[in-house]
C-alpha cells in the first residue's frame, strides 16, 4: 500500500511510524516530510497547503491513500479537491472541517442539536462581549473563532481579564483573522479529556482517551501553548479503583461518548450537508454532569498522537480503519468503540470484524521546545542527539530540519516530543523525562511533570 501523509509535524511523523510500525511493506511519502520522517520514507518538498501539487503527486506516484495532519490544507479544501479528482484521501472536506475552523459554527451547531457543552454566545463588538462575560460571571472563557495554532483560548480569572482579552482580540487584532468573531464560554469545572473518533461519517471507532498539557511550564504556569506534552492511560476519578468495574465503567463512558457527543455531532453535520469523514477529535471536559465538549478539531491532535501511536494496539491495524474510513463504501456497518484497559471486542467493526483496541502499556510524551516559544520560536540552533538505549523510548520530530552542512537543527516552536512506552505511567514519564533531558540544543524548554495527574492518582491508591 503507498501512503502520502500531508505534513511535517510531530503528529505526521508519529502517524508514519505507526504505519510502518504495523506493516513494514507500507510504501510511505510525506510533504513535506521532516528529518525524522525521511528515515521511515519519502519526503517531498511540496507544502502542505499547495492543494494542486499534491494532487499531482498523489496521481503521479498512484497513491492508494493519502492522510492529512494539519488543519490549515483540510481548512483549504484539499479533500474537495482530491476528491474532484478521484484520489482517496482521509479528512473532512472545507465544509465539515468548519466544526474546528469556525468555533462560532461548532457551538451554534452543539446549541441547537443538544450536544453537552458549555453555555456560549458569540460576538464581533467589544461591548456586548463585555456584557456577555459580565452575564456569566468569572471566571470566563474567550476564545477566538478561528485558527489560532491552539493558542486561541484565554481563561480569564476575573472580568478585568476578560475585557482585556475581548479588546486584544476584537480591536487589537491578536490572533489576525482568527479573531473577528469570539466566543464568550462559560468556564467549566473538571478534568480535560482527548477522545478520537475514526468515522466514515455515519459511524465512529473511538480510540483510547488522553489527556495533554497546554500551560508552558511546570505546575501549569506560564502562557498557553500548543501542547507541551500528553499521556495515557488516564484513571478517572471515577474509574480510579483496582475492582473488575474500573474496566467496565471506561466502556460505559466511551459508549456515552458516542452516543450522546459523537454521534448526534455526526448527524447534525449530515443534517446540514457536511458529512464528516476522517478523524473527529473531541475536547471534553469531565464534569459533575457528565462529559461536556470544550471544542472539536478535524484533525488528529498533537501532541497526543505522539502518546497514543506507541501506545495503541488496534485491530483491524489503523492504516486499514482509515482507509476503509476513507474509501466509497465507508465502514459498510454500524462501528463501536474500542476502548481504554480493554482487551476484548466490544462492537461490530468494519467487514463485519470486531474492533479490538488495547494499550501495550502507559506511555508519556514530552515536548522539547525552541526558545522564546510561545511567542517568536527561534531557529537555526543545532540539535544534539544521543543515542536511544531504551527500546521503549521514541523521537518524534516536529519542528526540525538540516542546514547547509546536514546539521539537525530547530526549525519551529515545538521541536521534539520524546515518547516513553513502559508498564506503568511513572516508569514511563521517569523514561520520557530521562532522555529529553539529555537531548540539547540551545534555549531548550520542557515541562518535567507531564502526567502529574495520573502520577498522583496511582500513588493514592
Amino acid at each position: 500500500m503507498r501512503v502520502l501523509i500531508v505534513g511535517g509535524g510531530g503528529r505526521e511523523h508519529a502517524l508514519a511510524w505507526k504505519f510502518k510500525h504495523d506493516d513494514p511493506s507500507v510504501d510511505l511519502l510525506a510533504a513535506p516530510g521532516n528529518p525524522g520522517i525521511a528515515e521511515l520514507g519519502e519526503c517531498v518538498p511540496i507544502p502542505a497547503t499547495e492543494i494542486q501539487a499534491l494532487a499531482k503527486l498523489a496521481a503521479e506516484r498512484r497513491v492508494d491513500l493519502t492522510v492529512v495532519g494539519p488543519e490549515a490544507p483540510l481548512a483549504a479544501g484539499i479533500v474537495d479537491h482530491f476528491h474532484a479528482a478521484g484520489l482517496t484521501i482521509f479528512g473532512p472536506t472545507r465544509a465539515a472541517a468548519e466544526i474546528e475552523t469556525s468555533k462560532a459554527f461548532a457551538k451554534r451547531l452543539m446549541l441547537e442539536d443538544g450536544i453537552p457543552t458549555a453555555r456560549a454566545e458569540v460576538h464581533t463588538e467589544v461591548a456586548a462581549a463585555r456584557a456577555c462575560a459580565r452575564r456569566l460571571g468569572a471566571p470566563v472563557v474567550i476564545k477566538a473563532s478561528g485558527l489560532a495554532a491552539g493558542k486561541g483560548v484565554i481563561i480569564c480569572q476575573t472580568l478585568a481579564e476578560a475585557d482585556a482579552a475581548i479588546t486584544d482580540i476584537l480591536q487589537g487584532n491578536r490572533f489576525g483573522d482568527a479573531g473577528a468573531e469570539v466566543l464568550v464560554e462559560e468556564f467549566m469545572e473538571g478534568e480535560e479529556l482527548s477522545v478520537f473518533a475514526i468515522t466514515d461519517g455515519a459511524h465512529a471507532v473511538i480510540l483510547p482517551g488522553l489527556q495533554d498539557h497546554k500551560r508552558l511550564c511546570d505546575n501549569d504556569i506560564g502562557p498557553n501553548t500548543g501542547g507541551m506534552g500528553a499521556y495515557l492511560p488516564v484513571s478517572l476519578p471515577d474509574t480510579d479503583r483496582s475492582d473488575s468495574g474500573a474496566a467496565d465503567h471506561s466502556i460505559s463512558l466511551h459508549r456515552a461518548i458516542l452516543q450522546h457527543i459523537i454521534a448526534p455531532t455526526l448527524a447534525g453535520l449530515r443534517r446540514r450537508g457536511r458529512p464528516f469523514t476522517g478523524l473527529l477529535y473531541a475536547g471534553l471536559m469531565l464534569t459533575r454532569d457528565g462529559p461536556k465538549v470544550v471544542e472539536f478539531n478535524c484533525r488528529f491532535g498533537d501532541p497526543e498522537t505522539q502518546a497514543l501511536m506507541p501506545a495503541l494496539e488496534l485491530e483491524p491495524s489503523l492504516l486499514h480503519v482509515m482507509a476503509l474510513a476513507a474509501s466509497e463504501r465507508g465502514f459498510g456497518g454500524p462501528v463501536m468503540t474500542g476502548l481504554i484497559q480493554s482487551a476484548h471486542p466490544v462492537g461490530l467493526g468494519p467487514e463485519g470484524q470486531d474492533v479490538q483496541a488495547s494499550l501495550a502499556g502507559a506511555c508519556v510524551t514530552t515536548v522539547l521546545a525552541a526558545a522564546n516559544y510561545p511567542e517568536k520560536p527561534r531557529t537555526g540552533d543545532p540539535i544534539e542527539l544521543p543515542p536511544i538505549s531504551d527500546d521503549g523510548v521514541v523521537v518524534f520530530h516536529a519542528g526540525t530540519a538540516r542546514d547547509a552542512q546536514g546539521r539537525l537543527v530547530t526549525a519551529g516552536g515545538r521541536v521534539l516530543a520524546v515518547s516513553a512506552l513502559a508498564a506503568d505511567i511513572e516508569t514511563a514519564h521517569d523514561r520520557s523525562l530521562d532522555y529529553a533531558r539529555r537531548i540539547h540544543f540551545e534555549g531548550r524548554q520542557l515541562r518535567s511533570d507531564i502526567a502529574w495527574r495520573e502520577i498522583a492518582r496511582q500513588e493514592r491508591r
